[in-house]
């Protein structure tokens, strides 16, 4: 069986755009996410990329499968307010209005005042530095990409010291998305279509009209320019 045979069991023609985002890698992706932190019941989760087609997934899986307290990155308070109101997120922070780590670690201690017990990092820069000065004990991290450094001719230099993790039992685990995209770990496709049946999942799409404008929306993924996922009609 092939992935798109399988998606016809689940979505009409109006909704084929899901087969690239929320019952397509970015659905796999944060499926797999999830799947790495092993969330408990009442924990807490710091989401980077928050308002993204995967940060987004995440957060609400992790509210609305395991009732975790949910906080998300976002850049600008119109995102911040439709991740906590649209997406049950419990608080927003807007990193545009951080300068540097140590301001974002405020802004995250704001709220999460004993810590963060999880991380989903698709970030990177300060977000992960932020993030590991945060990190309470058995904390965990989920590596799934950095686009902060992806046009880097060099990386940045990362503030982090593992010494720290021995004292505190913490584990940063990266992860690729074809182990649960292709059947080798979970059951990604029918778990995730029966969440979105069932309203444990909110879809945000952003369209952009015409294969030749394609540039414009793969930009915007860097630019901020999004909600959600990035669909090219055509």
């Amino acid at each position: 069986m092939t992935l798109m045979w399988k998606l016809t069991d689940y979505i009409n023609e109006s909704q084929i755009s899901y087969g690239i985002g929320v019952l397509g890698m970015p659905g796999a992706t944060a499926y797999g996410g999830i799947d790495t932190l092993r969330p408990l019941k009442g924990e807490t989760i710091f989401v980077s990329a928050a308002a993204g087609a995967v940060g987004g997934i995440v957060g609400q899986l992790a509210k609305n499968l395991y009732d975790c307290k949910v906080i998300g990155s976002c850049g600008g308070s119109a995102k911040g307010k439709m991740i906590t109101e649209e997406w049950g997120f419990d608080h927003a922070i807007d990193y545009k209005t951080c300068k540097d780590k140590d301001e974002l670690v405020v802004a995250i201690k704001a709220v999460a005042p004993k810590g963060i017990n999880m991380y989903f990092e698709n970030v990177g820069g300060m977000h992960f530095a932020a993030a590991m000065d945060c990190l309470a004990d058995h904390g965990r991290v989920a590596v799934c990409g950095m686009i902060d450094g992806y046009n880097d001719a060099v990386p940045a230099p990362c503030e982090f010291w593992p010494m720290k993790m021995i004292y505190t039992s913490q584990r940063i685990e990266g992860f690729i998305v074809s182990t649960w995209l292709m059947g080798k770990k979970g059951n990604w496709l029918v778990e995730m279509a029966q969440w979105l049946k069932e309203g444990k999942i909110n879809v945000k799409e952003t369209f952009t009209e015409g294969v030749e404008n394609w540039p414009h929306a793969f930009i915007s993924l860097f630019t901020g320019g999004n909600v959600g996922k990035v669909v090219v009609r055509i």
